[in-house]
């Protein structure tokens, strides 16, 4: 019985190479529109996040001066 014929190391890197390329045509970019919008949302979520989290961490603060003395 004959063993099928691998291919070698070098035609399976440039197979998956030719495959990664045509995938990344069907890409569909961002503009530059969209890229600054999704990064000011982005920004602002985080900064309105980190206020949040400072002012619960002031109000436990507070608690634990209380309860403790």
């Amino acid at each position: 019985m004959a063993e099928p014929k691998k291919s070698g190391v070098f035609q399976r890197i440039a197979q998956w190479c030719k495959g990664l390329k045509a995938e990344f045509q069907k890409i569909i970019w961002p503009d530059k529109e969209k890229i600054y919008k999704e990064t000011v949302t982005v920004v602002s979520a985080t900064v309105c996040l980190g206020v949040v989290i400072a002012l619960f961490d002031l109000v436990l603060q507070y608690g634990m001066k209380l309860l403790v003395g």
